[in-house]
């Protein structure tokens, strides 16, 4: 199925700004043009807070939003953001984090974990173990109920957090509700799924994109096999948490998210998964300015509203 025509559009409204793709780009010029991109205002929460979270080699920042209602425990969401472990920060991903503080009744806690190439594999996944134990062992002082508690993110993000929710289950930690995965990294770009060469250029995210992503976060191909950066190649996936797994129909993760759906699934995982036809990595964030992208951000709502019996 194609793009939708709002999707295409607004794709065609940024090729014609006519910016160099990212492996032109350092780490740093690419993150100075994510930062500078106007984005869609999320919607309005109760409060925001700058907290500290403590990581293996000292403290990593978060931003905890609460939302408006009484209510002594609230389910908590830690959010882990995209941007191919690279790019993007707690800013760029503020109107999420907002949007499902507000709509779920949850506070999140957006966790800004070390990126590449400053920090390789696997520093980010430690940071956001690290999190999810920090924020499960002072719950109470957060305002959080441990028994509700979620973790999930989109692309990197969404990596980040099914493998955290492996290690939990391998290491040892907080037990959660659920998973929240979002058009997740899931597999290495050399296994060659066929999404890749399908969407590989003018759909947003690019097979170049990607490339460079890895280039960055893993250079050493042999470790880009290791189940903590490609979750896919876990050998078993039983005893994880309850899933949600969106994918978009037109994305170069694609196939690589639906294939780690299918194993979920096969080893007994609580799973809702769905394909959105004709959107496009990054929808997620256009939630508020793009129609297209509602049903998409509102089945998210849906998902954690029953996972938290709201």
């Amino acid at each position: 199925m194609p793009l939708h025509p709002e999707i295409a559009a607004d794709l065609a409204a940024a090729a014609a700004r006519g910016e160099p793709p990212l492996k032109e780009l350092s780490a740093q010029a690419a993150r100075a043009r994510v930062e500078a991109e106007p984005r869609t205002a999320g919607a309005p929460v109760k409060t925001v807070e700058t907290i500290a979270i403590p990581v293996k080699d000292g403290t990593i920042g978060a931003r905890l939003y609460r939302p408006f209602g009484d209510g002594d425990a609230l389910p908590g969401i830690v959010y882990i953001h995209g941007g191919g472990w690279v790019l993007c920060s707690l800013d760029t991903h503020d109107n999420i984090c907002r949007n499902l503080a507000a709509s779920v009744g949850a506070i999140v806690v957006s966790v800004d974990y070390r990126m590449a190439p400053e920090h390789r594999f696997p520093v980010a996944s430690d940071d956001c173990l690290a999190a999810i134990r920090w924020v499960a062992g002072h719950a109470a002082m957060l305002g959080i109920d441990p028994a509700k508690l979620i973790i999930g993110g989109d692309s990197a993000g969404g990596n980040l957090s099914a493998v955290t929710a492996l290690r939990i289950r391998d290491e040892g930690g907080p037990v959660l509700a659920g998973q929240m995965l979002i058009y997740p990294v899931t597999d290495d770009i050399a296994a060659g799924h066929p999404s890749y060469a399908e969407f590989a250029d003018g759909f947003g995210l690019t097979y170049d994109d990607m490339a460079w992503f890895w280039d960055h976060y893993v250079p050493e191909p042999t470790e880009r096999v290791h189940p903590h950066a490609s979750p896919l190649r876990a050998e078993s996936l039983a005893g994880l948490p309850p899933a949600l797994l969106l994918t978009a129909g037109c994305d170069v993760l694609r196939d690589e998210g639906e294939a780690y759906a299918g194993r979920l699934a096969a080893a007994g995982v609580t799973l809702d998964f769905r394909r959105y036809e004709g959107l496009h990595h990054g929808c997620a964030g256009d939630y508020g300015r793009l129609r297209a992208v509602t049903p998409f951000f509102e089945h998210l709502v849906t998902w954690a509203r029953a996972i938290f019996r709201l």
